[in-house]
């Protein structure tokens, strides 16, 4: 920040000491030097002083005397960049962007080339996301500061952010050449690839697959070298080569489901027996891999399907595997696929139960007294996922009979009563599920869920406390770390029992952490910058602009959006104010 020309150099050294403070965070000490320069008649008035007695005041929590005496310092002194700097550092801090981008225009009509204010400019250009003030601002910077990496750093993204591919590329080429000396280190991996992304997305595949191999020897990330040119070549149609490298990265992690997917891509199959097929060969190379496994029933028809699926379920069933249903919900798309698992899920019930076995056979293998349970537990979820109820609980009611002490029974017994329309008996069942193993805290967010369908606010508020910090009211923790699940199900339930305000409260709050988020960026444009984390960097920016499209925003928005237009349709009576509030509803 500049400096004050026009004070006398006992009072000038006095000023330096301020933004000495200022910079070091010592802001009592900052404020006696203000005090000593104001207190002399002659500088009563000083701008640039009161400017920073303002700033200081700011740091210091006093909002209001620091705007006062940030006001007061820039009527008496309007062309002084560093008022005006202050007052923009002021607006920033408020989260005032657009006012603060404007104070730092004015500053800089009276100091064009100031570094500080330049790169304040930029970082807000780039969170408003003004793109093309930030291609001018960071080339000003550019030129400024030539030998600099991040002044060729930003303004390569700026040009690419903008969409123009070419120059971003030729800037970033420009740098590598005649800026940068080694080490080859992560840094310069980082840049390599960020350039490589660059090419990619102008289109250019061929020259961007060149510049990999080119450089892959400066690249530490190796796994990103492989899946890159896997694309790369796939969109080249060079699927022989394609294939190499998938089937190279299949080594390196047999249950990547991506690489299954791109292989087949790359071999260009596209008949379904020839998929099931393929996926034989590494079922065979990889026997402990799943991703094969499930990945063949997709594609496999009818009837090699059955005993495909056959296996499947018998291994799951066999060791046990809660989420098993979850794995193969996907399928039941397919009536066909769905009428087969039920009809083997009715044979290893009927079978287990009458000879221990999956199957009539008679060299079949004696399975563990667990694998009937399972079978239970797995037909419970497929007869509650086709709607029927009876059927549902009649299974789950077996498996509970048969291993009581299970937590996942009750939990899957509470989701049927949900997916049936009782929400009071669905949290009975999770209540008992929750008392069975008080320390877990799935279990535990799954009860207080489940209490606030049922309109339980009060005690889903207790449930969730058990893992809140102490001494501290849940909502408030819950609310400091954005834990939106529960906000979001607090708002509904609310709005369910007519409790507007309440309901418009928890909205608001989750609709806060969106802008919380948003404003969190800031402190990366800078960060990202400097540790050359520039691939990620894009993904964040690109992430948050679309940050509201999340689930959790549309449902508290919808939800802010009714209360309001009931409010509209119905507004609240005003309640004279010498009465007591009727609060005998609100206990019910």
């Amino acid at each position: 920040m500049p400096h004050s020309n026009s004070l006398p150099p006992k009072e000038n050294a006095l000023f330096k000491r301020i933004l000495r403070c200022y910079e070091h965070k010592q802001y009592k000490n900052g404020l006696k030097f203000a005090k000593q320069i104001l207190s002399n008649p002659k500088f009563a008035e000083h701008g640039e002083t009161l400017a920073m007695k303002g700033l200081t005041l700011n740091c210091l929590g006093r909002k209001d005397e620091a705007y006062e005496y940030v006001r007061r310092g820039l009527r008496n002194d309007l062309k002084s960049p560093v008022c005006w700097h202050v007052y923009g550092l002021l607006q920033r801090s408020d989260k005032k962007y657009d006012e603060a981008i404007k104070c730092y225009r004015n500053a800089l009509k009276w100091e064009k080339e100031n570094i500080q204010i330049l790169r304040d400019l930029s970082l807000l250009q780039i969170q408003m996301r003004d793109l093309e003030g930030y291609k001018d601002t960071r080339y000003q910077l550019f030129i400024l500061r030539p030998t600099q990496r991040a002044s060729w750093i930003g303004f390569a993204m700026s040009y690419h952010l903008l969409g123009d591919y070419e120059i971003a590329n030729s800037i970033l080429d420009a740098y590598r050449t005649n800026q940068m000396k080694g080490p080859y280190d992560y840094e310069h991996s980082e840049l390599l690839l960020y350039q490589n992304m660059v090419l990619a997305e102008s289109g250019q595949y061929e020259r961007a697959l060149q510049h990999l191999h080119k450089f892959q020897s400066q690249i530490l990330d190796k796994l990103s070298i492989k899946e890159t040119s896997g694309e790369y070549y796939l969109k080249l149609k060079r699927f022989k080569d394609a294939e190499a490298v998938y089937e190279d990265l299949l080594k390196r992690n047999p249950e990547n489901v991506m690489y299954y997917q791109k292989l087949v891509e790359a071999k260009q199959l596209s008949d379904p027996d020839e998929k099931v097929a393929f996926y034989d060969v590494y079922k065979k190379e990889y026997p402990r891999a799943i991703a094969p496994r499930r990945l063949q029933l997709t594609e496999a028809c009818l009837p090699a399907f059955e005993s495909l699926v056959d296996e499947y379920l018998r291994h799951g069933l066999h060791k046990g595997i809660p989420p098993l249903f979850m794995d193969l919900r996907s399928l039941y798309a397919d009536q066909s696929k769905a009428d087969t698992i039920e009809k083997l899920i009715e044979q290893y019930m009927d079978c287990l139960s009458k000879s221990g076995t999956f199957g009539p056979k008679a060299d079949e293998i004696k399975q563990p007294a667990s694998a009937l349970l399972w079978t239970y537990y797995f037909a419970a979820q497929h007869y509650d996922y086709k709607q029927d109820t009876d059927r549902a609980l009649k299974y789950i009611d077996a498996a509970i009979d048969h291993t009581p002490t299970l937590i996942e029974l009750y939990i899957v017994k509470g989701r049927i009563y949900k997916h049936a329309g009782d929400p009071v008996r669905a949290y009975g069942w999770l209540e008992e599920a929750q008392a069975m193993d008080t320390a877990d805290r799935y279990v535990n967010s799954k009860c207080a869920r489940y209490m606030l369908r049922a309109g339980h606010v009060q005690r889903a508020e207790d449930m969730c406390a058990k893992f809140t910090r102490e001494g501290v009211p849940a909502t408030e923790n819950l609310n400091e770390m954005q834990c939106m699940w529960f906000q979001t199900e607090a708002a509904a339930a609310y709005q369910r029992l007519k409790q507007w305000g309440e309901a418009l409260k928890k909205a608001h709050e989750v609709d806060r952490h969106f802008s919380e988020i948003m404003e969190d960026q800031f402190d990366f444009h800078s960060y990202c910058m400097r540790k050359m984390t520039l691939r990620s960097y894009v993904g964040l920016l690109r992430l948050e602009d679309v940050l509201r499209a999340h689930p959790f925003y549309f449902r508290c928005a919808r939800v802010a959006i009714q209360v309001y237009l009931r409010l509209y349709a119905h507004p609240l009576q005003d309640v004279p104010q010498t009465q007591e509030p009727d609060t005998g509803e609100l206990e019910h």
